[in-house]
């Protein structure tokens, strides 16, 4: 892939101690259709966690559908997010709507937390 958009195993967020720092004090951006949490990570690049649940989506192609787009739009993103473990949560509803409606909202997330004092 050119120009680094890729989603590599250092790129993710693995294990339960990872996601519990995100959870104990993040940065919490909401709308209709996900809650993004995120939190710094001393690392030159950021790393992604997804939690979507059979509440938000009951069949696992659903749920295999909102994670292939939050994994797809952070790929795209992910140079301007900067150090940063984010933690996406999916909303009720979220699986009902189309890709592009989802991906403009993962689009207003992402630009949220690339601004340079976000989270200071």
């Amino acid at each position: 892939m050119a120009g680094g958009a890729r989603f590599s195993r250092r790129a993710r967020l693995t294990g339960r101690k990872a996601f519990t720092g995100v959870f104990a004090r993040p940065v919490k951006s909401s709308d209709r259709y996900f809650t993004v949490l995120a939190r710094p990570n001393d690392l030159p690049y950021p790393r992604l966690g997804l939690a979507i649940s059979r509440k938000v989506a009951k069949s696992a192609v659903a749920r295999n559908r909102l994670k292939r787009l939050v994994r797809e739009s952070f790929r795209h993103h992910q140079p301007g997010i900067g150090g940063l473990d984010c933690v996406v949560m999916g909303r009720v509803g979220a699986a009902e709507q189309g890709n592009a409606i989802l991906f403009a909202s993962l689009q207003r997330h992402w630009r949220r937390f690339a601004r340079p004092c976000a989270l200071s």
